[in-house]
Parts: C-alpha cells; structure tokens; sequence
C-alpha cells in the first residue's frame, strides 16, 4: 500500500468511459476490448543486479524468481487499432507442483499510482498462496513503468498551502494563490502528456487493461486481491466482467460515488478517529507527551509549532511541523509502528535537538531507509550533492495520484466549495484535514473526462470479500460496509484492530479466511470479525 497521505484517501474510483450508464454496465462481450497481446516473460535481473539487491530489506533469492514482461493494450478501448500503452508487468511464478497451481494471482497496491511491478520486489502472501498461484501485478497505465510521468509544480502547490495563516479562516487572497497554483499544475500535466492521455487515464479503462491481462495470463477467470484504491479496480471489474470473475478480494475498500472534496472530508475524520486509538494505547505505555485523548490535537499542533520555530534535521532533512506531521500521518498506517512514534513524539517534546536518534528512526520507519542507504546528513553524493529528499519522489508520483483521481471523479469547479471545506475540516481536525481537501483543488480545472459509473452494484458477479479496518485511517472502515451493501454478492470480514489494509500482513485470522477463499472458493462466514492482534 502505498504509504503517502495524499495517496491513499480520494483514492479512486471509475472513469474515462464510453458508458455513463449506472446499473446498465457492459459485459465482458460488449465488443469494446481489444484481442490480448503475448507476454515475453524474462528474469527481472541479471546476475549483477541481483547482487545489488539491500539484504536490509530485500531477499535476493526472491527476487531471482521475478519475471518481468510488458503487454500493449490500446490507449483507447473503443479504438483497438489505435495507440498504444505499453504496461509493465511482473510475475512471481508458482511454487507448488503442477498439479496443485490454480493460476495466477493478480494484486493491485493501491494509490492511485503505486507501482505493482515495485510491490512484488519483496515476499508477499504465505506459502499455500504463492504455492498454488503465479504472483502477478503490473504498473497500470500513467504509472511507474506504463507512461508513468511526472508534471506541474507541486512544490508551489505546498507552499501557496503553508502560506495559509489560519486555515478555518482563507483569506481571498490565500484563495487565489491556492486557486493559481493549481490551475498552473493541471495545465502543465496537460502541456506533459496532452489531454486525450489525461482522458483515458481512469479506473474504468484500467479495468478494461486488467481483462486483457487476465486473458494474456491464460486465466478462465480472474483471481485478484487488491488494496485501497485497488478495491475500485476489483469492484468495477466485478460489475464489467462477471463471466470471467473468480476470487475478488477488495481490502480497505474506498468510497465509489462521490467528488473528490467530499472524500477528503471522510478520510479526514478517519485519520482523526485512528489519532485518537493511538493517543489512547499512548497514554497506557507510560512515555506519551499528551495528557488526554481530548486535548491531544492541540497539543500536537503546539509541538508541530515548536519545531517549526527551530527544526532539528535528519538525514539531511529539515523537520518543521509540516514535515513532522506528514511523518506522523503516514505511522498511523501501521499499528505495530505506534510504540516508536510515541517515543519519538515524546523525545521531541522532551527536547526538539536531543531527539536525533528517535527521529532517523521514524524517518527510517516512514521512509523505509537503512543507516547504509545513502548519505547522512553530513555526507554527500559523488556528483557533491546532499541525500536525497524522498518527499521530492512522492512529489513526482502525485502527478498519476491527481491525474487519476481527477479523471475518476465529478468534481466541483468553483474554488469556493474547496475553501469551505477546507475551514470546516480545519476547525474539526486541524492535524490532517486542509491539506487533504486542497490537493484536490487541480481537479476544478482538470481536462473533461467521461463520468464515472455509479452505482453499480455487480449482479451476476459471484461471491466477492471486502476486508474493513475499524481503525483504517486512510480508508474509513464505513466505506468497507457501504462497498460491501453497494455489491449484491459481497461479504464483508472486519478486523478490530487498526491500519491501512491487514491481509498478508500476518493476522492469523484475516489470513486464514481469505486464503481459504482464494484457494478453495470458501466464502467467510458473513459477518465474520477478527479480534485486534
């Protein structure tokens, strides 16, 4: 999943469609798809490269099993001999005998715009799965490898935020700062990759490439467990293909039906409710700088405003408040990551310039680097310059993040609905909630797409598992169970704990549950529940 706050909340839903019509989907047979491509399958690296691979946080063993191919699919659905998108693909073949493999599993990460080729870098799943399927993912089109790119100023975009004095009260000429920044990114993606890209660049077309995929891989039907934002892409796909639908499972499922803006409004209260269960197990561990759950936003914001009077640094990085909460947002993600954020939190409160060790460790944490990963903050690069800022990478990959969610969505134009939600949400939840709604703010000038499909609800689709956190803080778990009442055939399976997604990750009972589903097409008992690890 992809561990970037903007990332993970708008994430997706459906566009770039020839259909409109809600509940008069296509199926498989509509003749709007494209005869599927061959996949030349080769080892993903060369024995050089493989010796390369950080055993820190890597197993080069699996990573000589990779498989990497491309497959083109058209750019336009409708026009199959037409242009092309060249998709990258990765696949981790099956380590059972012959007559033990199913097929293949497909696995979407999430975003918009994470990498699945990146995901399958590292060992996913436990042995009866990756012994009965081939582990497949794929770069969907505009990301990574498959005309991934980046565009616009996004930097401009942080500042004309940051420049905001009191965020419940935006004053016009804030407004227009906001307002021109994100007019200027939305044309440059445009002046980037051109405006029939940006047009077919939505889930509903993503889809349509996961159907050619499946049928490249050889599948009868479609095994698939996608997470966040990929439990759009499981769900639409549901509803377009049920004849060729095997196992879906639809892991921290995302709101399918309304505008960005309003989006950002639930996932605001939903990194708030996570804030709060974390606050609550860091008041019982004993080294916690907060006195009460109730006061423990306040509080936060006053340590935010202490550091960026004088901000330590690590790894070269400066930590204001901004930078610090980010951080803090993204170690809401995982609740085994809680206990080092409180001491961090704590050692920061205690004294901002004696924390260094407890902030590299939440910077390795957050950013998933090692001691030996590159300069430290007194170091340089051979060409002289300093470590890099991996904030600056996740600025790139938010040009597919806005691209997609802005194709997905019908968004409002007027920037007047953008600064009363951004006020309302500040005044509720001022650690995570403007930023949230600004960076929708490119959408109102987006180029024209086709509207989503909404309620559609994938009558002819056969069982289907949605898997819903109650602590999720980038997916609300109330979007588990609206996808769940949406889909006629879905189940729903909660883990009490908290999180941003939880199968794989090693909870027994989640786990157990859908393997027995993907393995042997055994549906969870409805209303299963899964105590907090």
């Amino acid at each position: 999943m992809r561990t970037n706050v903007r990332d993970t909340g708008a994430m997706a839903c459906v566009a770039v469609a020839t259909l409109l019509l809600a509940g008069c989907a296509p199926s498989a047979s509509d003749g709007t798809g494209a005869e599927p491509g061959d996949v030349d399958w080769s080892a993903c690296l060369d024995e050089s490269e493989l010796e390369e691979v950080p055993t820190w946080g890597g197993d080069p063993d699996w990573s000589a099993t990779l498989e990497c191919g491309t497959l083109a699919v058209p750019l336009d659905h409708a026009a199959p001999d037409g242009e092309t998108v060249d998709l990258a693909l990765v696949r981790r073949p099956a380590e059972g005998p012959a007559h033990e493999r199913i097929g293949s599993l497909v696995v979407n990460p999430g975003g918009p715009g994470e990498s699945g080729v990146a995901m399958l870098d590292f060992p996913l799943f436990d042995d009866a799965v990756r012994g009965a399927f081939d582990l497949v993912s794929f770069d969907p089109r505009g990301v990574g490898d498959s005309g991934g790119f980046a565009c616009g100023d996004w930097f401009a975009m942080d500042d004309a935020r940051r420049a905001v004095e009191d965020p419940t009260k935006v004053t016009d000429p804030e407004l227009d700062a906001l307002e021109e920044t994100a007019r200027a990114y939305a044309d440059a993606c445009v002046e980037e990759v051109g405006a029939d890209f940006l047009a077919r660049i939505g889930t509903v077309d993503v889809v349509r490439d996961l159907d050619l995929i499946r049928q490249a891989l050889g599948d009868a039907g479609l095994t698939y467990v996608g997470f966040s934002y990929g439990t759009h892409v499981g769900a639409l796909y549901a509803d377009l293909f049920p004849d060729t639908t095997r196992a879906l499972v639809l892991d921290g499922a995302v709101e399918t039906e309304r505008a960005n803006v309003e989006i950002a409004l639930d996932q605001a209260s939903g990194f708030r409710e996570t804030w709060e269960l974390f606050v609550a197990d860091c008041l019982n561990w004993g080294e916690c700088p907060f006195s009460e759950v109730g006061e423990s936003e306040d509080e936060m914001v006053a340590l935010a405003d202490r550091l960026d009077a004088d901000p330590p640094r690590t790894h070269g990085m400066a930590v204001d408040g901004p930078t610090l909460l980010a951080m803090v947002s993204l170690e809401l993600y995982h609740e085994d990551a809680w206990p080092g954020l409180a001491r961090t939190l704590a050692a920061l409160d205690r004294d901002p310039r004696g924390a260094d060790a407890h902030l590299d460790a939440l910077y390795d944490a957050t950013f998933g680097l090692q001691e030996d990963d590159g300069p430290r903050a007194d170091e340089e690069d051979e060409d002289g310059s300093g470590p890099d800022d991996p904030t600056a990478v996740e600025r790139d990959e938010e040009a597919a993040l806005t691209a997609i969610n802005c194709a997905d969505r019908d968004d409002p134009t007027d920037p007047e609905v953008y600064r009363r939600a951004a006020q309302e949400v500040a005044a509720d939840s001022p650690l995570f909630g403007p930023d949230l709604v600004w960076e929708q703010l490119p959408c109102a000038y987006w180029v024209e797409s086709e509207e989503t499909p909404t309620g559609f609800t994938a009558p002819d689709a056969p069982p289907i598992v949605v898997i819903g956190t109650v602590g999720d803080p980038a997916t609300p778990y109330t979007w588990a169970e609206e996808l769940t009442d949406q889909l006629d055939s879905a189940v729903l399976v909660t883990y009490e704990g908290a999180g941003h997604t939880v199968y794989g990750y090693g909870e027994p009972c989640v786990d157990a549950a859908i393997d027995a589903y993907l393995l042997d097409e055994e549906v969870p008992d409805p209303g299963l529940s899964c105590p907090r690890a």
